[in-house]
């Protein structure tokens, strides 16, 4: 028997065992590897702080959504060795592969900014992409009577580049709804020139934050948090005091790729964008927040990317050519507050831009327009997560390779 190896049983590596143990030959036995026993519902943990969702909402037993075909084992991991097709885990055990998956995610790093988990932190210093830190800062949410509150991005790339942004617009809402709005100044300090990454999008969800009276500082490189003074330092010596610190932390790869010594300075793997081969070997395939793409850290992009890695992985099996290409599609729902929403939906080429989606003309969605039924189809994601995104079955209607129709964009035929 040959071996397919799953590294992570988060997103990513639930999806890829869900559809291989679907569609591969039955000469080839599954093996996932976490050391966790919970699966998050990742995107939900920005909800938490605003009482819409609760801890029973965004935590389930990960084996549930495991195939029963995939042997699942529940281990750390110490380090991967290519050359000798193996994965050594803690305690001194080992697992040979023929074919490699990394899906190890990535994670929050606090601890690379000076200060940041200083005295401050878990009391006026929080983050909510932790399940522990939405937690923290759902009960300081809700005893809070005013003050200046202040959204910090430390560096790019994060998980989930505009939850910074759905805070905001949030913490507007929530705020306005208990009343202290008018008590609070909401400041969002950004190391971008923009509120996104990408030009058209970036111009309307700027105009939306001067909407929303939420004040923007823009090129700040976080240095330090001095907790003394409860106030976040830049690099060129800018100041920003804060009453509470909503701390975006630098987000890096698993140690496990350090230990490897297979990923680039912040622990992601160097991937080939079209076929998601690993540069290190061509045995081995990364998928989700663990590679280094340029292209969106987030779950709808983990499914996309899981089509076409499935594909290329049979094609492997067969030793024949991988023809999959995956564009670098991102499909990304922004949740603007007061029951509305935006639709973002791009690739490495393409920006997002105006249009419909995902039918040309009638939507029922609106691209980078704020509507009702983005907020809706942002909170049905979560149905979507659990019940179909995570067993690999195909969204109706929505593929893994962008389409143009519907967009409000002029494309060049060469």
């Amino acid at each position: 028997m040959k071996k397919v190896l799953i590294l992570g049983a988060g997103t990513a590596g639930t999806i890829m065992a869900n559809t291989l143990s679907r569609k591969a030959g039955k000469e080839w036995d599954i093996t996932i590897i976490d050391q966790a026993e919970e699966h998050y519902y990742q995107p939900g943990f920005l909800f938490m702080p605003f009482e819409v969702y609760t801890e029973k909402d965004v935590v389930k037993r990960r084996q549930k959504f495991l195939p029963s075909r995939a042997e699942y084992k529940q281990a750390k991991l110490d380090r991967i060795l290519p050359d000798e097709n193996k994965v050594l885990l803690e305690g001194g055990a080992e697992e040979k592969y023929d074919i490699l998956i990394i899906s190890t995610g990535c994670g929050v790093a606090p601890d690379e900014v000076e200060g940041m988990t200083g005295s401050d932190w878990g009391k006026k210093s929080h983050d909510f992409y932790t399940f522990e830190g939405a937690s923290k800062l759902t009960n300081a949410m809700k005893n809070w009577e005013g003050g200046r509150l202040v959204i910090n991005i430390a560096e790019m790339p994060i998980k989930c580049p505009v939850a910074p942004l759905e805070f905001a617009f949030l913490a507007d809402w929530y705020l306005t709804k208990k009343g202290v709005r008018d008590k609070t100044e909401i400041v969002y300090v950004t190391p971008l020139s923009g509120a996104f990454t990408k030009p058209i999008a970036s111009a309307i969800l700027n105009h939306l934050l001067e909407e929303k009276q939420i004040n923007v500082v823009q090129d700040f490189s976080i240095g330090e948090v001095d907790n003394e003074s409860h106030k976040i330092v830049s690099w060129d010596q800018r100041e920003v005091e804060y009453d509470m610190l909503v701390a975006v932390p630098p987000n890096m790869g698993d140690e496990l790729i350090e230990r490897s010594d297979m990923g680039d300075e912040l622990n992601f793997v160097p991937t080939n964008r079209d076929t998601m081969q690993a540069k290190a070997a061509d045995n081995i395939f990364v998928i989700g927040d663990a590679t280094d793409l340029p292209t969106s850290k987030a779950g709808s992009v983990a499914h996309f990317e899981a089509e076409v890695l499935t594909g290329n992985i049979l094609s492997y099996m067969k030793e024949e050519e991988m023809e999959e290409r995956f564009d670098g599609h991102a499909n990304c729902f922004i949740e603007s507050g007061f029951g509305k929403g935006f639709l973002l939906d791009f690739n490495y080429e393409q920006e997002p831009v105006p249009g419909h989606f995902p039918f040309p003309h009638v939507g029922p969605f609106g691209l980078l327009s704020q509507t009702r039924i983005n907020h809706i189809g942002k909170l049905a994601f979560k149905y979507i997560y659990w019940h179909m995104l995570l067993k690999g079955y195909p969204i109706p209607f929505v593929d893994h390779k962008m389409s143009y129709m519907g967009k409000k964009v002029a494309r060049t035929v060469s």
